[in-house]
């Protein structure tokens, strides 16, 4: 995580992040160092260190930067249910075959070695994108359900969900196909459908 100090310039932030970003799509995460992001951000090694301690760090902020973004949960009020879930779903497939999913990749890696790097992960990103998806859901479900499921329910409809696109590309290094998406959509509606108590 990011180190608390003097007020950075986001300008410089910025830099760095994308700098980490592209710098370990080409090298790979060995490959990744701080003198490497430092010059290809066009700052100081010093600079660098000031706010962050690790190259570990730097791809914690990069990572939480892009997957706000590219994550976010959107509704098309103009279309139902089922397509605005198949549409996120879509997104999570951007995702991944982004620079964004390639630094979650090698976090996920370093994170089986690194026990700090697997806490940072869980109580960073991980604990913040399943927060924002199931909440996602449970907007996007009240639209179609009589009566909205319980939470413990929704946490499992939300392990249902993307649970298959994470297996296919961290499991298997394969990308997420529109058949994935299509028959996964499904599958988490009837679920929901059938666990919605139904108004007598």
């Amino acid at each position: 995580m990011s180190r608390t100090g003097p007020r950075r310039s986001e300008s410089v932030r910025l830099a760095v992040l994308h700098a980490a970003d592209d710098l370990l799509v080409e090298r790979g995460f060995a490959g990744l160092t701080i003198e490497g992001i430092a010059q290809r951000a066009g700052v100081a090694k010093q600079t660098i260190y000031r706010w962050w301690k690790s190259k570990v760090d730097i791809l914690l902020d990069t990572l939480a930067d892009d997957a706000r973004e590219a994550l976010q949960w959107r509704t098309d009020e103009a279309a139902g249910v089922e397509e605005n879930l198949a549409a996120q779903l879509r997104r999570v497939a951007d995702f991944f075959e982004a620079p964004a999913g390639r630094v979650l990749q090698a976090l996920l890696g370093h994170a089986q070695l690194e026990s700090d790097t697997a806490a940072a992960l869980r109580a960073g990103f991980l604990k913040e994108q399943r927060e924002r998806d199931v909440a996602g859901l449970r907007d996007l479900l009240a639209r179609d359900l009589e009566r909205a499921v319980d939470d413990r329910t929704l946490g499992h409809l939300a392990d249902l969900l993307l649970g298959p696109l994470y297996y296919r590309v961290l499991v298997f290094g394969a990308p997420i196909d529109e058949e994935l998406v299509d028959s996964t959509t499904r599958l988490v509606l009837t679920l929901a459908r059938e666990a919605s108590p139904k108004v007598p």
